[in-house]
This record gives structure tokens, sequence and C-alpha cells, in this order.
């Protein structure tokens, strides 16, 4: 076997480093979207364009 230099070693904690704050990441965005699918509530974005579900009934019938 070979022994690993001392850049090689310094890259592989900084590349755990990266790792970890990836999977980080991926376990907050997982969460928030556990969470507001669990609200149950239907949730439009903003998406400049027409929601008819904001139009009261009464307008929409005309």
């Amino acid at each position: 076997m070979y022994k690993d230099s001392a850049t090689h070693i310094e890259r592989r904690g900084r590349n755990f480093g990266i790792l970890a704050v990836l999977l980080a990441f991926i376990v907050i965005v997982f969460g928030i979207t556990v969470a507001k699918i669990q609200t149950g509530g239907f949730s439009e974005g903003f998406d400049h364009v027409a929601r008819p579900a904001l139009i009261p009934q009464e307008e929409a019938s005309q």
C-alpha cells in the first residue's frame, strides 16, 4: 500500500466537511417539505397568473 501525503489528508477532511454541509442542507429541505405537506392546506405560489380559487363564487358565475 501507499501512504497518503499531507495534501491528500487535508483534502479528504475538506471533502468530508463539504459532505456534511450538503447532507445538512438536504435534511433541512426535506424537513421543510414534509412540514409543508403535513399542514394539509392547499398552498399556491405567487406565479403571476390568475388564481381562480381567490375569485368569490358570485363573480365567478357571471
